[in-house]
């Protein structure tokens, strides 16, 4: 959520910053920024409400020749998104810019403040504040004005501030919302994704909590907002441009839906022994918790909320532990209770969502054990956590999290089966066959992508749809809810899942010839002792009596059972039970793909919406 890239060293600034932003689109964002200072030392700013080609537009043939910069995309919070209220901000000498991620929550006291003391402030944002604080405290020095600023500021924030009497200095400084510098030879940079500046280095610092970063291009100097010196190791990061790239699709978002046979494949490389047994070396720090808790307390946000839902029903079969699930931003105002020494379980791809960390540390406080699992090994979640699993999904581009999804159930449940052999409750038996069912799963992810032809085609139909239904009952439930929710994101179309037993408590008066129904039923051996599937085809057989249009997602067995009621039916192949809400993500992410494709929205950068949500 917003783009943050600076740049002091030998070269053309602008092009560097341009190509930085264009990396961090995927970001989400309605407005771009660029300030440059240029050899005269005149400062050059540029602000467009919405996308990136508007500001390229804007400086066509008029950009400065200037060594240093900062640029920005900016989602709007506090104001409009219009070109006023897009990034940089400047005090009321124009000496100061300032771009910035998150929020300053005592903004309205410090604009008060502010005005009162004769300061000029024209935009609605929160940002423009600590542009005329930096103002107030400059004696010369940049570094000392922000952490003079920062110690009156409230709230999470990512800033990045030069001025234009100091000409190859940056400074930057994080709180709660994730940045980073980049060191090369004769060159710094900063940014809010190492994505940005990757194709210039992979030498990278990331800044943790009150971190204020000094760059000349020679090198930096970290600090406390107090100005207390701080040791910050320079780190090499793996991930290569190719990775980013979309590899001869025509969206990010086909890309990572096709690559989940590889991401599963890894992610479970190393977790998935030969001996049939799960290893998450990662856990030995918790053995003693694992066989004494009594709860597990689960929280996330949005997909990974919905992952969350599906570990809700293997911890409590595999490791015969109560969960509660929350979403993040529920739970954190709820004051639940907690007993000393349980395990609460965070999940997040970027690490950093908001919510989701605000709840952890509210964990903390209570005394809990806290595991994370997040795509961003190096993320603020993960900085923060007792114990680190990573998915090992790879960077995901696409705004609508697709393999991220499937590689945190992978996790999880690789969490839940090496918690229950550690409770003593999951015998040797039990969990050699629920390996060899996962050592399956990239083979039936491979299988399921082989539907697309029949999705597309079914697509086109969806499209016309101004509401569809989803439903499911066990763990097919949240696939359901995340089925629905990928079509909205991505598509725009209403959608809404709901657990199968509940279709006649409401949503069933919805239902005539014009309502599209997908039903997530695989046949499911032990669903069918218990009479699940059969009552799934009675909630089909409620809708098809009412004239709805079903879509089944099955297996072979369900589709020989069921196939007459449905106007389409998408057959997986036959699995083991525990894997379906792994591989049925795979369908139920292409329907949404192909029907908003079909309508032409973009799918890699749906409207209103933000990869990293860094805001609350």
């Amino acid at each position: 959520m917003c783009g943050i890239v600076g740049y002091t060293g030998p070269r053309e600034a602008g092009p560097i910053l341009i190509a930085g932003l264009q990396r961090l689109e995927y970001r989400g964002y309605d407005s771009a920024g660029i300030a440059l200072v240029d050899e005269a030392g005149d400062l050059f700013v540029e602000k467009k409400a919405g996308k990136l080609a508007n500001l390229q537009t804007a400086i066509a043939d008029r950009t400065p020749h200037a060594v240093i910069g900062l640029a920005h995309t900016r989602w709007a919070t506090h104001g409009r998104p219009n070109d006023l209220n897009a990034h940089p901000h400047q005090d009321c000498t124009g000496e100061i810019t300032v771009i910035h991620n998150g929020i300053i929550e005592n903004f309205r006291e410090l604009r008060e403040g502010l005005v009162a003391r004769g300061h000029t402030l024209t935009s609605e944002t929160d940002t423009e504040a600590l542009a005329h604080l930096i103002e107030e405290a400059y004696d010369g020095d940049l570094a000392d004005a922000v952490r003079a600023a920062l110690r009156q500021a409230e709230g999470a924030y990512a800033i990045a501030a030069m001025h234009r009497g100091e000409g190859d200095r940056l400074v930057g400084a994080r709180q709660d919302v994730p940045l980073v510098v980049g060191l090369a030879d004769g060159e710094a940079f900063l940014a809010s994704d190492v994505a940005a500046i990757l194709a210039h280095t992979n030498r990278v610092i990331f800044l943790q909590e009150g971190d204020v970063a000094d760059l000349h291009p020679w090198g930096v100097t970290v600090t406390g907002v107090d100005g207390e010196p701080r040791e910050r190791p320079v780190q090499v990061v793996d991930w290569t441009l190719e990775a980013a790239e979309k590899g001869g699709y025509d969206t990010f978002m086909l890309k990572e839906i096709h690559e989940q046979p590889a991401a599963l494949a890894q992610s479970l490389l190393g977790r998935v022994g030969r001996d049939d047994r799960i290893g998450l070396a990662e856990l030995d720090p918790l053995l003693p918790v694992l066989r004494t808790i009594r709860r597990v307390e689960l929280v996330a946000c949005g997909t990974a909320y919905y992952a969350g839902l599906v570990a809700k029903y293997w911890f409590e079969r595999f490791a015969r532990l109560p969960v509660e699930i929350d979403v993040a931003s529920e739970f954190r105002y709820r004051e639940a209770p907690f007993s000393p020494g349980n395990l609460a379980v965070f999940v997040s791809q970027s690490g950093e969502t908001a919510d989701t960390l605000a709840t952890l540390r509210y964990a903390k406080e209570q005394k809990q054990h806290v595991l994370s699992i997040v795509n961003v090994p190096t993320s603020t979640i993960a900085r923060e956590s007792d114990v680190v699993i990573p998915t090992l999904a790879g960077p995901e581009i696409g705004v609508a999290s697709t393999k991220a999804f499937t590689c945190q159930l992978a996790a999880l449940l690789c969490l839940a089966i090496a918690a229950g052999r550690i409770r003593g409750v999951l015998s040797d038996k039990d969990e050699r066959n629920l390996v060899r069912a996962m050592i399956e799963v990239p083979r039936h992810l491979s299988e399921a992508l082989r539907l697309e032809p029949q999705i597309e085609a079914l697509a086109r139909d969806l499209a016309k749809s101004k509401d569809v239904l989803y439903l499911g009952r066990g763990t097919a439930y949240p696939i359901a809810l995340e089925g629905a929710l990928k079509l909205k994101e991505i598509s725009y179309i209403h959608a809404e899942g709901y657990a199968a037993g509940e279709l006649k408590h409401g949503p069933i008066a919805l239902i005539d010839e014009s309502m599209p129904v997908v039903v997530v039923a695989p046949f499911d051996k032990s669903s069918r002792r218990e009479g699940v599937f059969e009552k799934t085809v009675s909630n089909m057989q409620e809708v098809a009596a009412r004239g709805g249009k079903i879509i089944l997602i099955t297996d072979p067995k369900g589709a020989a059972e069921a196939s007459a009621l449905s106007l389409s039916t998408l057959v997986l192949p036959d699995m083991a039970n525990t894997v379906t809400p792994i591989v049925y993500a795979i369908p139920v992410q292409l329907i949404a793909y192909h029907t908003a494709v079909n309508m032409g929205t973009d799918v890699d950068q749906p409207r209103n919406l933000a990869k990293s949500v860094t805001v609350e």
